[in-house]
């Protein structure tokens, strides 16, 4: 998939296309209160967008809890565009930037439908699985070491 490119989004500007994608797939899709989607974070979060064909089709969040841990959220690709391996190269690209800042660990609350997905990419979960805006999720981390 040679027209898929992925970057840091520029803020504010593209704050918008990262919204955008979020409101398909958590309320939309969802039904995810808009309060809980957007919680404040995002001006001091970097964020990640996957464009294909120059239109952007997914995103994901990075929050840093300290410098060496990095915690992803909102991880979204548009229901046109899954199937086509965007997800998995959305968080290769997260995890190899988090290793740029020198992160350590990333952690993360993953939707349990789709915990396996993280998993193969090396996630171990964590506790007990536990509600979030509705929907069932699980701890997971990442050594980054």
């Amino acid at each position: 998939m040679d027209d898929l490119i992925i970057r840091v989004a520029t803020l504010p500007e593209e704050l918008p296309q990262v919204f955008q994608i979020r409101y398909w797939v958590f309320q939309v899709e969802q039904g995810v209160d808009p309060l809980l989607e957007f919680d404040g974070e995002d001006e001091r979060s970097t964020h990640l967008l996957a464009f294909l064909d120059k239109k952007p089709v997914g995103t994901t969040r990075i929050r840093w809890l300290t410098p060496q841990i990095a915690k992803v959220e909102r991880v979204a690709v548009l229901r046109e565009a899954r199937g086509k391996g965007i997800g998995q190269r959305l968080m290769e690209y997260t995890l190899n930037f988090a290793i740029e800042k020198q992160a350590t660990e990333v952690c993360m609350n993953a939707q349990q439908s789709v915990q396996v997905f993280y998993e193969r990419l090396g996630f171990q979960p964590e506790g007990t699985p536990f509600e979030e805006a509705g929907i069932p999720h699980i701890k997971m981390k990442k050594s980054l070491r």
